[in-house]
């Protein structure tokens, strides 16, 4: 319940102060880019920063990889039980990476500090913290783990072990992080990155209760909470009442070749919404089981882009919702499940909405399900030392009632994550691309088509290792209301050799000279494709989107070469 102090407030403070807490985990957000190592955090926006309250309720988060929105949620929660309230001190920094509490895998390190107006005070006002990807951390294997059985093969793990102490780093804890770590100054130097992050996010927090003093604060707070509590009830209000459940396939869990199923049901009672994954398949041997807190992040990304997808986030937004995911389960993994390579949740994301498409008409077709990047590692041959590059393959949205699919954006479920830049490939690591350009005819047909996918040619230019990083090659991204299936994802080595062959989520060997080729999905279709305007398919063919032999056979008109065009006689007769 709102607070007498929060009545008093007028909308103007209120907003004022939340835009002091946005701007605070902001500027963590910029120390964070701006001093990493690592390129996937400078780069690709692989992290997540939030804010909580002395009560650990969020207030405030920065953007980053979307399903860290919430993530820190659980994990927050975790830390400060194992560690102890009482027991933190002015300057203390716990870092926390144990998969079942930290809401995602090994190597996403947390670190989270308490936030002291006065070192005499009691106790913290709040906690910041600060999640980005390492790049290693002693896991069994260089790169990324694709095949782990059990924790215990994917690094070294931190349960909330206070790294700093009242201000002064632990050095032999950071002795032992670096000698464990095939990547030593890059983790090194993004731990100190991350550090200065919460530094700077800790004074601008102060700065805020200074000004506007804890009480007004803290009624803010309340009433934000309160807010974003009413905006969803409204929202999901509005909703017709049901239960709908979707299922879809993982390719299989990285050990053996069986497809995983992935379920869920979700249901709207009047202002409260559930997201029950009890049908999915029990836990897998492989590691893509899911920590029960990235599974609750999972459904807060859902409802939020359904009910508020312009309020800055807060733990008002979900109160209304309920998550069940039965321990043991792919989307509960217990200690000790392998849970490193989280493609489950890319793919949920997408099961999600195919749930949510059977009620609401505004939702899109499939969005490639997938993000169908890839790794290569091995030594440079200009500096002698090893690196490790990955990146985020674009796809194709899907199709929508209103407008086709967008082409070539990083999955919904990554957000504002980026791609690596080529020059940035190319430079760190022994990689010369030959070509990248749009996959004609990947996104599915429709009235709206999908948007097309990626096609990436690669040559190793010394001896290294190629991982392909996805786990929906098997099945297509689906369509919506007629419209057609989306071409999958892919990778081939060595195209064109005796030695050619398809990978899904699995590594290879690449001796100098070496090819591979990375094809990316593209969006599901909505709508017969027969009722596509046939001035937007002859544009299509114009612009390589779409081919003359799709156009003829798929959409009924013929393009020729100057662009004019013709229906064909399945077109005039119109959808059946």
């Amino acid at each position: 319940m709102i607070t007498s102090p929060a009545q008093e407030l007028d909308g103007a403070t209120v907003e004022i102060v939340r835009s002091y807490l946005d701007s605070a985990v902001e500027q963590a957000r910029r120390t964070l880019v701006r001093t990493s190592f690592n390129p996937v955090i400078y780069e690709v926006l692989d992290f997540g920063i939030s804010l909580y309250d002395r009560d650990l309720r969020l207030m405030a988060e920065a953007p980053g990889i979307t399903h860290f929105l919430g993530a820190n949620d659980y994990a927050i929660v975790k830390g400060v039980e194992y560690v102890g309230r009482d027991t933190l001190r002015p300057g203390d920094v716990v870092m926390l990476n144990y998969p079942y509490w930290n809401s995602a895998h090994s190597y996403d390190a947390m670190l989270f500090a308490p936030i002291f107006l006065d070192p005499s005070d009691p106790g913290p006002v709040g906690y910041l913290c600060v999640r980005a990807h390492w790049m290693d951390l002693g896991g069994k294997d260089a790169a990324y783990i694709l095949d782990s059985t059990d924790m215990h093969q994917e690094g070294m793990i931190f349960p909330g072990t206070r790294v700093v102490k009242g201000g002064r780093v632990d050095e032999e804890i950071l002795e032992l992080i670096r000698f464990n770590s095939r990547l030593p100054d890059l983790t090194i130097g993004d731990f100190h990155a991350q550090l200065s992050a919460i530094r700077v996010g800790e004074e601008r927090v102060r700065q805020v209760y200074e000004k506007f003093g804890v009480e007004t604060v803290g009624a803010a707070v309340e009433a934000v909470l309160d807010h974003g509590e009413r905006i969803v009830r409204r929202a999901l209000a509005e909703l017709p009442d049901g239960e709908w459940t979707a299922v879809d396939w993982l390719d299989d869990d990285g050990i053996s070749t069986e497809p995983v199923k992935m379920q869920v049901r979700i249901a709207i009672r009047g202002e409260e919404i559930e997201f029950d994954f009890s049908g999915s398949s029990p836990a897998v041997r492989g590691p893509i089981n899911m920590p029960v807190g990235a599974t609750e992040s999972l459904a807060k990304v859902a409802l939020k882009g359904l009910a508020a997808p312009t309020v800055p986030n807060s733990a008002g937004l979900y109160r209304t919702l309920t998550v069940i995911a039965p321990p043991g389960t792919l989307f509960h993994a217990v200690y000790p499940a392998a849970t490193f390579t989280l493609w489950t949740s890319m793919g949920a994301h997408d099961l999600i909405h195919k749930a949510l498409a059977q009620p609401l008409e505004h939702v899109g077709a499939s969005s490639g399900a997938d993000e169908p990047g890839f790794m290569a590692t091995g030594v440079h041959p200009d500096t002698g030392e090893v690196y490790v590059l990955s990146n985020n393959e674009g796809i194709g949205w899907g199709g929508t009632p209103e407008h086709d699919g967008s082409t070539a954006l990083q999955h919904a479920s990554t957000s504002v994550v980026r791609n690596t830049p080529i020059e940035v490939l190319e430079h760190k690591a022994a990689l010369f691309h030959e070509r990248l350009a749009l996959r004609a005819d990947s996104g599915g047909a429709g009235r709206h088509r999908g948007g097309l996918g990626i096609e990436r040619a690669v040559r190793f230019t010394a001896d290294g290792e190629v991982l392909s990083m996805k786990k929906k090659t098997r099945t297509r991204p689906w369509g919506l209301a007629g419209g057609h299936e989306a071409m999958t994802n892919g990778m081939t080595i060595h195209p064109g050799t005796p030695e050619e062959r398809t990978l899904s989520m699995r590594r290879a060997p690449m001796p100098e000279g070496s090819r591979f080729v990375n094809v990316s999905a593209g969006g599901g279709g909505y709508g017969d494709p027969l009722t596509r305007d046939p001035v937007a398919v002859a544009e299509d063919v114009l612009d390589g989107y779409v081919s003359r032999a799709a156009a003829r056979d798929v959409y009924g008109v013929e393009v020729a070469a100057d662009g004019t065009w013709t229906e064909t006689a399945a077109r005039v007769r119109g959808p059946e």
